[in-house]
């Protein structure tokens, strides 16, 4: 093999695999797994010193598919079809594979791309079809000494591009308004715009707006690429070829209604039908008796979206969003009934991200949101609990339901918190008493561990408290008050 690669530019030198069918190719990348690239470098290969993400997936071409590096838009194995993909793993403290960052697919001209339908885009000629390279990313690692895990021919499922189509839609409408410089990867639901460049890079021109606006790439988000990772797992094989994917999460929409809806309506539809009825009502709407759950109003819900779902934040489509169903009660006076709780810190993962952008919080405030509202009405009603005892609880109307993604002004406010954090944990000052020492209206940080042995890993050594993000009562009301508006 290795005098095979030192002849490869011999004009006689023939391919390894058939470079117009995506199955010869995949069978080919299957000799990655559980190697490295340096494993097939022939001794006059001399690589350039490469800085940028991309560089590792240039050097595949280059070094085990025997492609040269062009600056063609069309996809790597243009005559299969075929576009490849290197996507970082990192591991958990349990030594699980995890999913380090979105799959960036391809930048966006701004200029350009309001030219483009979506059948004749960049991205849908190149990315339909997939060979998906994950590999063990190591810091301070010469790329040629990563392990190439799991080799995917990835077709991206037909219910899947439609509502990637409606993304790609969404997008484009807010560059054609003039947009640019607010798009926002909570805007979509799998496809986004994601942030591309370094830190104080130049934005550049838009078409329809003076504004410059910063440079974005067309990608496939994290949450969407956390499922690709969980089937292939589910598959028990190294190396996986999708083309008839499915999953045994439950679907809230199917293909035919979003021929014709968006997702987000077809949701919407399904819940806003319910506005008014209070809490005794909607127990008859979806069959259940009175609860004495915490969370019996998203219960209730995820119930008036699919009667057989507890909790949507687990079904197919929400998990591949990364979306977010939350409720939110309001009192009579107005005022909000509590703060808003999110996921605890991961505190080894804040010390080991360097950049805001592909941090779990930015993530998670950058994501897509659906609120439903329920406000006091008034009345009260009953229930034994579970000690047999007569209890009265205020009942709640369900008000309205709407989607949501946090404005950029925020997330500018979000980054400063979360870098305060940061430089808090990595002083190894892990309490709220820190993470709150700066003003901020809308976020801030408490308990929610179960009692005070529910412990975390404190990089620093030994363990630490367990802590949360948490939306302040004001912010939460300045939602709500800003979508009546």
């Amino acid at each position: 093999m290795l005098d095979e690669r030192q002849n490869h530019m011999n004009k006689d030198f023939v391919l390894p695999y058939d470079k117009t069918s995506a199955a010869s190719i995949f069978e080919y990348s299957k000799g990655l797994i559980d190697k490295t690239l340096r494993e097939f470098v022939w001794d006059d290969y001399l690589p350039k010193k490469e800085t940028g993400k991309g560089s590792l997936g240039q050097m595949v071409e280059n070094i085990y598919f025997f492609l040269e590096t062009n600056s063609n838009p069309a996809s790597d194995f243009s005559e299969a079809g075929l576009e490849l993909k290197c996507t970082p793993l990192k591991k958990d403290k349990k030594d699980n594979y995890l999913i380090k960052e979105r799959l960036v697919c391809n930048m966006i001209s701004y200029c350009e791309v309001v030219k483009e339908d979506f059948e004749h885009s960049h991205f849908y000629l190149k990315c339909q079809l997939m060979l998906l390279l994950f590999y063990l990313h190591q810091s301070n690692i010469d790329k040629l000494d990563l392990k190439f895990i799991y080799s995917v021919l990835w077709r991206l499922p037909e219910k899947d591009l439609l509502i990637i189509r409606n993304d790609y839609k969404t997008i484009i409408d807010k560059i054609t308004r003039g947009e640019a410089h607010l798009l926002s990867e909570g805007d979509t639901e799998y496809l986004g715009a994601c942030r591309k460049g370094q830190k104080g890079d130049a934005p550049v021109a838009q078409p329809f707006s003076d504004i410059p606006a910063p440079k974005r790439a067309f990608s496939l988000k994290p949450a969407y690429m956390r499922t690709v990772l969980a089937y292939v797992e589910n598959c028990k094989k190294r190396a996986v070829a999708n083309f008839t994917y499915d999953t045994s999460d439950i679907q809230l929409v199917n293909i035919e209604e979003l021929k014709e809806r968006s997702f987000e309506d077809i949701i919407l539809n399904k819940l806003l039908k319910h506005r008014g009825k209070d809490y005794k009502q909607l127990c008859e709407v979806i069959g259940q008796s009175y609860d004495t759950d915490k969370g019996k109003y998203a219960h209730i819900a995820s119930r008036l979206i699919n009667k057989d779902v507890n909790n949507v934040n687990l079904t197919e489509e929400f998990k591949k969003a990364g979306l977010q169903l939350k409720t939110i009660r309001i009192e009579e006076n107005g005022n909000i009934r509590e703060a808003m709780s999110f996921e605890n810190i991961d505190y080894q993962e804040v010390c080991d991200t360097e950049n805001w952008f592909d941090s779990r919080l930015y993530e998670i405030f950058s994501g897509r949101f659906l609120f439903a509202i329920f406000k006091a009405d008034g009345s009260t009603f009953t229930y034994v609990n579970g000690k047999g005892e007569l209890k009265e609880e205020k009942s709640y109307t369900f008000e309205d339901a709407f989607f949501w993604t946090m404005p950029i002004s925020d997330l500018e406010q979000a980054e400063a918190y979360w870098m305060h954090i940061k430089k808090t944990i990595e002083e190894n000052h892990i309490d709220p008493s820190y993470f709150n020492s700066i003003h901020n209206e809308r976020f801030h940080v408490r308990p929610k561990g179960r009692n005070a042995n529910d412990l975390a890993i404190n990089p620093n050594g030994g363990f630490a408290k367990k802590y949360c993000y948490w939306f302040n009562n004001n912010y939460i009301k300045e939602i709500t008050s800003n979508h009546v508006k």
